[in-house]
């Protein structure tokens, strides 16, 4: 029986598991789930014959490498900061690792050893990145292999709420690590538009996000995501004089989020405890004022916020608790912190309710003299909070992955992300078996 570990059994590991332990009894597998919290990773198991649930420090580098020298391939659910942890353990008891995470740097300080020992990383392979890199080559392909070339490539993802869960003034509600959304664009982004580099800082970000069109879906708008220009040579698209990779959100919510910035709400310093015994409204208004060039929060919405922007701004600061007079919640540590528990509770799936994940590729190509604009979406709605469309297209990728490469259809060594047919073929075919599917759109050019 072949042992497959799952580090992480968090929001987004929930419809992987659920595959692991379907696929089991075909397979010929044993399933084992470690997360810090045994109860949450039992509830996931759902007392199934094929799985089983653990808990220890994940820090213990003896019962770490204990475990994972008795499982034949690791997949990693956990904060990317704990991922090369794990990978160092993979490595010494030379062990095949899946992440759906972005490869960082101490990552490709393995290479040559994950080389060397004949392994298989296989990181970014979840939904973004994941799906996005495995269609996107898919079509990039294709387009090559009938001697086209690429103009402008524009790649967009979102994690959303559903139309009919739609009910607060965000038009947001949080389907994986809050952290995660509390961070994004922290670290700024550059891209190619018409030739150009752009680059663009944090602060500056969310501040005019364009608009998407999807029919069905209004007010969409997009930022960039991190570093697109990386991802220029690995598709093969040197000549291209665009490229952009984004995440999409509702125009409302970056309206808001820019000024949440602005304000430095999204600082992670750890303040002074006396502070921290104040009520939610005056930390917030101490945080302003040691960011900005303002008093507070009135102060604030007069200096920074657009005459036409306050009204949509204030209503949904209000909405989130950031004028209230409550407690500091009392695991908070710094700003950050506190908005991140107003995030989980003013932003939370209710049980009933549904996600939404959103991709859109738009490239335009150039075929024999002839211009196209080829548009191919993916929409998944989730079923509830739990078996959320995040969780679906992060996870199952991931557990295919983990099928095909313990059948020996994927055969690759090295570190890699899913840019390669032998890797992206059976995996965008199995997940189109299980209803994610893209609709294609072409239309020529003038």
């Amino acid at each position: 029986m072949r042992k497959i570990l799952l580090f992480g059994a968090g929001k987004s590991a929930t419809v992987l598991i659920e595959y692991l332990l379907a696929n089991a009894a075909n397979e010929n597998w044993m399933v084992t789930v470690v997360d810090a919290d045994i109860n949450l990773a039992q509830s996931k198991i759902d007392n199934s014959a094929f799985g089983k649930a653990i808990s220890f420090n994940i820090n213990d580098s003896h019962e770490r490498n204990k475990i994972i020298s008795e499982s034949d391939i690791v997949i990693s659910m956990l904060p990317p900061t704990l991922h090369t942890i794990v990978a160092k353990s993979c490595i010494t008891k030379n062990k095949n690792l899946l992440t759906a995470s972005y490869i960082d740097e101490e990552i490709k300080n393995l290479k040559a050893e994950i080389t060397n020992r004949q392994l298989l990383f296989l990181c970014e392979m979840g939904l973004d990145p994941g799906i996005d890199h495995m269609s996107a080559m898919k079509m990039i392909e294709d387009i090559h292999k009938a001697g086209g070339k690429i103009n402008s490539f524009k790649s967009h993802c979102g994690g959303l709420v559903a139309p009919e869960s739609d009910d607060n003034p965000w038009h947001y509600k949080i389907s994986w690590n809050p952290r995660n959304i509390l961070m994004a664009g922290k670290s700024g982004a550059v891209y190619k538009s018409n030739v150009h580099i752009e680059t663009l800082a944090y602060h500056d970000l969310f501040a005019d996000c364009p608009a998407v069109s999807l029919p069905g879906l209004n007010n969409l708008v997009y930022y960039p995501n991190r570093d697109s220009l990386s991802y220029i040579p690995v598709y093969g698209l040197q000549e291209t004089a665009t490229f952009i990779r984004t995440t999409l959100r509702h125009h409302d919510f970056c309206k808001a989020w820019n000024y949440i910035v602005q304000a430095g709400l999204t600082d992670e310093t750890k303040v002074k405890k006396d502070n921290l015994s104040a009520n939610i409204k005056e930390l917030i208004n101490t945080s302003i004022a040691s960011h900005t060039q303002t008093s507070g929060l009135s102060d604030f919405f007069e200096t920074y916020v657009k005459q036409n922007d306050r009204w949509l701004v204030k209503n949904l600061f209000e909405y989130l608790g950031l004028f209230s007079e409550d407690n500091i919640p009392a695991r908070a540590e710094s700003v950050a912190d506190v908005l991140q528990s107003l995030l989980e509770k003013k932003l939370a799936l209710r049980t009933g309710d549904k996600d939404m994940i959103v991709m859109l590729h738009e490239i335009e190509s150039e075929v024999r003299s002839m211009k196209y604009e080829i548009r191919s979406s993916l929409i998944v709605k989730g079923e509830n909070s739990l078996r959320t469309a995040m969780a679906k297209t992060v996870g199952l990728p991931l557990g295919i992955a983990a099928k095909l490469i313990l059948n020996g259809t994927i055969r690759l060594k090295g570190l890699h992300i899913p840019t390669k047919n032998e890797i992206y073929d059976p995996v965008l075919n199995e997940l189109e078996n299980l209803g994610i599917k893209f609709h294609e759109e072409i239309k020529q050019l003038a």
